[in-house]
């Protein structure tokens, strides 16, 4: 336990509080959990370990499964996602280095399944244990591995594990493809698919195809729902007892669950549904549709369905039977007083353990609290009490006093209402007793269709325990609203996220909770984008760090992955058509307007916004002689994931804050910011 130990209460300025949340305390004994499953009695888990470089490491309660020299990582869609199938006494997974699909034997014992040559790219399979195949998506980019956006195709495909390499195509000539499900016969394969300009939270179909003893496509790929071309739909799971497939959609306005009977599943589907759960939340789980594997409910032992959302900061456990009229019955719900965390999400059972025995009431998620790091929790339906920890995203902890608890807000906006995390400024050793307010640090996500949450975030509390005020805005186009709310951003992006984050900002600042003479703001990806725009049109800011942000719409219409090549089509406007709007709503074409100093922080390999953006973003500030300054990290991709990286960007944005607005910021790192007098 680190904390506070000073006896006497220090009077110093809001950010100049020393503090014993470092850069490298977050790093060290930190990683990044994520990928649970449930396979043979045992639970696993992925581990990405910024020490390691950001490798991505399969484990269970034994230690490490891969062996030291792999990464279980996929780059279909660049953001990956499923890079893991477990198969009977084998495991399954994408080898980050090549690509190829790779098994690992009993001995760690390595052999790859597909051929080498960086072509194709495999994510969210699925075991057939009478064919002995994997079922999955597969990327491919030509023999060279460069094919451009419009060349890369993805498609559902078999592959045989006997060592042939044999790769069947399934599923092909749509945009995108996802989620392939193979029922409990195995003699059907549920998938998820798209086109451009959607994306998956936009308009996705829900197809089924009819399978034969080898695995091979017999029947058309009957459409279940999605036909209106308007409705979004995802997670496909079938029930293990009653064949029926299940699956969430935003039909009715909010990501409620469905079902389609094994009866059904003959038929063309009526698109007429109605939820099985009806409520106004959204189930799927933060930023659904980013990444491929993510499941927001599943079923108990004793086929039970057993589902969650989050509303207002907490998260909620529902039990529930199903009968065959569809009408829920038996609906429990549990929450923090039940023993849960404040938020949690990525439910998984054993689904296959004797439904009597204590082990199929068994709960595993990931969870925390603004106090409790991301964490593996088990918690039992029955005996309830407080949920087990069984495994730390951080080895360290730190004492309540230098902890900020979020306050959830609600604040006027263009469109309505708009929502967001407040945290005070916080550390038992320090106050301040000359300022009326503290400096406030405005934090835009990414997505933009993600959404922020109350779990403990090291990279918040590292600035409320030097005396930083931190408001984490839920801006227009967050998921977890419901549909409305998600499609704020349709054909305004760049307007709607920008007037959010910065009437959140003044909101706090007429309230007394914030010095509107330091006001920053601070984002990555698409929450780069919504800083440089706020610092470009609007007259709030007076300083902002945009990680691997967008400066030029148009430039990143014309060089992106695939994934995301026509996301803008949706969030702006069909390009080239629309060229005059993406030239109005891209900062690098007002930096003219911008008159205050800006950090620029970028990785070198980054596919999704690549390196150009920063750099023409930091020319353009230079030749206006805006401060600026300008840091690429070599071998980073988006996101940053090794440790000597994320310290780095942390204490630069630290110092970099500390020279604009005159706070003496103790240990500050040095850092060069260019036209700053």
């Amino acid at each position: 336990m680190t904390s506070s130990s000073s006896t006497t209460i220090k009077d110093k300025p809001f950010g100049a509080w020393e503090s014993p949340i470092t850069s490298q305390s977050i790093t060290a004994g930190s990683v990044r959990l994520g990928g649970l499953t449930f396979h043979d009695q045992t639970l696993y888990w992925l581990e990405g370990r910024p020490q390691e470089g950001g490798r991505q490491v399969l484990c269970s309660d034994k230690g490490d499964v891969l062996p030291k020299d792999s990464n279980a990582r996929t780059r279909v869609h660049e953001y990956g996602g499923a890079a893991v199938t477990m198969a009977k006494d084998k495991v399954y997974f994408s080898e980050f280095a090549t690509q190829q699909l790779c098994c690992l034997e009993s001995d760690k014992k390595v052999e790859p399944m597909t051929p080498d040559g960086n072509r194709y790219r495999f994510a969210d399979g699925v075991y057939d244990e009478t064919t002995n195949q994997i079922f999955c998506v597969r990327e491919d980019h030509l023999v060279d591995g460069k094919a451009t956006p419009q060349q890369v195709v993805n498609e559902i495909v078999s592959i045989q594990l006997d060592g042939s390499m044999e790769m069947k195509v399934l599923a092909t000539g749509n945009d995108f493809y996802a989620a392939p499900r193979l029922s409990p016969d195995g003699t059907k394969l549920a998938y998820i698919t798209w086109n451009h300009p959607n994306m998956p939270w936009d308009a996705t179909e829900l197809r089924l195809m009819d399978l034969n003893r080898n695995g091979d496509s017999t029947l058309s790929h009957l459409l279940l729902a999605g036909s209106d071309k308007n409705t979004s739909i995802m997670q496909p799971k079938w029930h293990p007892q009653t064949g029926d497939l299940y699956y969430i959609s935003d039909q009715s306005g909010f990501y409620n669950i469905y079902r389609t009977t094994s009866v059904e599943t003959n038929t063309v589907m009526d698109e007429k549904k109605d939820p099985i759960l009806p409520m106004e939340v959204d189930f799927g789980g933060a930023a659904p549709g980013w990444g491929l594997g993510q499941q927001g409910f599943t079923f108990l032992a004793d086929g039970r369905l057993i589902a969650q959302y989050t509303r207002d900061g907490e998260s909620v456990l529902l039990v529930a039977e199903v009968p065959e009229d569809g009408i829920v019955t038996n609906l429990v719900k549990f929450r923090t007083e039940d023993g849960l965390p404040m938020q949690f999400g990525g439910v998984v059972v054993d689904g296959t353990a004797d439904p009597s025995s204590p082990e199929a009431l068994d709960v595993y998620f990931l969870g925390g609290s603004p106090s409790t790091p991301s964490s593996i929790y088990k918690w039992n339906l029955e005996t309830k009490g407080p949920a087990e920890i069984l495994k730390k995203s951080s080895t360290l902890s730190f004492d309540e006093s230098v902890i900020s608890v979020p306050q959830q807000v609600e604040f006027p906006t263009t469109l309505g209402k708009a929502y967001g995390y407040y945290y005070p400024p916080k550390n038992g050793d320090y106050q301040c007793t000359t300022e009326k307010a503290p400096p406030l640090l405005v934090k835009a996500h990414g997505g933009p269709t993600a959404c922020t949450g109350t779990s403990f975030n090291a990279g918040i509390q590292f600035w409320t325990s030097r005396g930083f005020a931190v408001l984490d805005v839920d801006y227009g186009g967050s998921t977890g609203y419901g549909r409305d709310y998600r499609r704020r951003l349709r054909g305004s992006w760049g307007i709607v996220d920008i007037d959010d984050v910065c009437n959140g900002a003044t909101h706090l600042v007429k309230e007394g909770l914030a010095d509107g003479d330091r006001l920053c703001i601070d984002g990555g990806s698409a929450g780069g984008y919504t800083t440089l725009g706020a610092l470009a049109f609007k007259d709030v800011f007076k300083a902002g760090c945009s990680l691997y942000g967008v400066g030029d719409l148009t430039a990143l219409a014309g060089d992106t992955h695939k994934f995301e090549s026509r996301y803008l089509d949706g969030l702006v406007g069909p390009y080239p058509e629309d060229e005059a709007i993406y030239k109005e709503r891209s900062p690098i074409e007002s930096a003219d307007k911008l008159s205050c100093p800006v950090l620029l922080l970028q990785g070198s390999e980054d596919k999704i916004v690549p390196p150009n953006q920063a750099e023409m973003m930091h020319k353009a500030l230079l030749e206006k002689g805006i401060p600026t300054c300008l840091k690429i990290y070599e071998g980073e991709q988006h996101g940053f994931r090794k440790a000597e990286n994320i310290e780095d960007a942390l204490d630069s944005e630290l110092a970099f804050y500390g020279k604009v607005f005159g706070i003496d910021v103790p240990g500050a790192v040095d850092i060069k910011i260019d036209n700053m007098k």
